[in-house]
């Protein structure tokens, strides 16, 4: 053995590991989603997802409190109507009164220094559960993009620092931008969901936030799991319309993907480790399979590593606490 190379001497103690170390987590890199219902004192725990909530705006304040005491930069806040609410258009996405636009006014209220990000889709509206206006059983681009460009501008008005479209219409980032510019908004920020594949890992999300399609699929616009030039094009794309952060959605399984993009991005990247990803860590620890937080911190680690200067992620306050310790 040649003495001179020993790559183990760099792994001796905890310290020295510390002090080599080439990829750092931090709780400044976490955005925590959550989700937002109608009602007073609601904390009801979504059944595919133990620990995340559905929460009344009263309870999500007392969220959001936690949040910004543990530290965490923001927020991701999802809507999620009641059912006699939703309609062909998900005209109450782009109410002025609307839920989240009633949530982020409280949020911003008595939290105006935390971050708020707003999803902006029309799925969780919808009483078909697509993201955009169908007819004929085809989800219709362009005018399905006004809407999202109206929804945006609604969540923008009522305090959402960042918009984070996650519909994967063509041409939206540009629609919203100019949208907001046109309104006096210029400062909120894009956040677009630039390559969000079709994925089996979203089962869970569609349980807490009701946007289960009711026919077919989104596969005519979330991007094929197979493609992976196809995402450079679409973060390009959006880079070029104006989105200020450009995502990928999941995470895990799309480590390559963030990787590639992030090499090339002039603009910061997010990683959504998206419900499936928290459920599979979540049971598994359950049954006592694997070290919950071993696994959460391995996760969060890789997706740091591949390039992802953002993660958002259901373990954003747990991660918080165990970070510190």
């Amino acid at each position: 053995m040649d003495l001179f190379k020993r790559p183990r001497r760099l792994r001796t103690s905890e310290n020295m590991r510390r002090l080599v170390r080439e990829t750092r987590v931090s709780k400044d890199d976490l955005i925590y989603p959550m989700f937002v219902v109608e009602g007073l004192n609601v904390r009801e725990e979504v059944n595919s997802m133990p620990g995340v909530y559905h929460l009344s705006i009263d309870c999500l304040l007392e969220e959001l409190e936690e949040v910004q005491k543990l530290g965490i930069p923001g927020a991701l806040l999802f809507g999620v109507p009641e059912p006699e609410l939703k309609d062909a258009t998900g005209s109450s996405a782009y109410r002025e009164d609307g839920l989240i636009q009633r949530a982020l006014c409280e949020a911003k209220r008595h939290f105006p220094d935390l971050l708020l990000a707003a999803d902006v889709c029309l799925c969780g509206y919808t009483d078909h559960g697509h993201c955009g206006l169908v007819e004929n059983g085809r989800i219709l681009n362009d005018a399905s993009a006004e809407l999202i460009a109206r929804t945006a501008l609604s969540y923008a008005r009522a305090g959402a620092d960042i918009v984070a479209p996650s519909d994967m219409m063509d041409g939206r980032i540009g629609a919203i931008r100019e949208t907001l510019d046109l309104n006096g908004l210029e400062e909120t920020c894009i956040m677009s969901y630039s390559a969000k594949y079709a994925s089996a890992f979203y089962g869970p999300f569609r349980e807490a936030a009701g946007s289960k399609p009711a026919f077919g699929d989104r596969r005519t616009y979330q991007m094929d799991p197979a493609n992976s030039l196809e995402a450079l094009r679409e973060a390009e794309l959006d880079i070029e319309e104006g989105a200020d952060i450009i995502m990928v959605k999941p995470a895990l399984a799309y480590l390559d993907i963030i990787k590639e993009i992030s090499s090339r991005s002039t603009v910061p990247v997010a990683a959504y480790s998206v419900s499936g990803e928290y459920s599979m860590i979540k049971a598994a620890s359950q049954r006592g399979w694997i070290d919950e937080r071993s696994a959460v911190l391995e996760s969060v680690t890789a997706i740091r590593r591949a390039g992802a200067k953002i993660i958002i992620t259901y373990y954003a306050k747990q991660l918080a606490v165990w970070l510190k310790e």
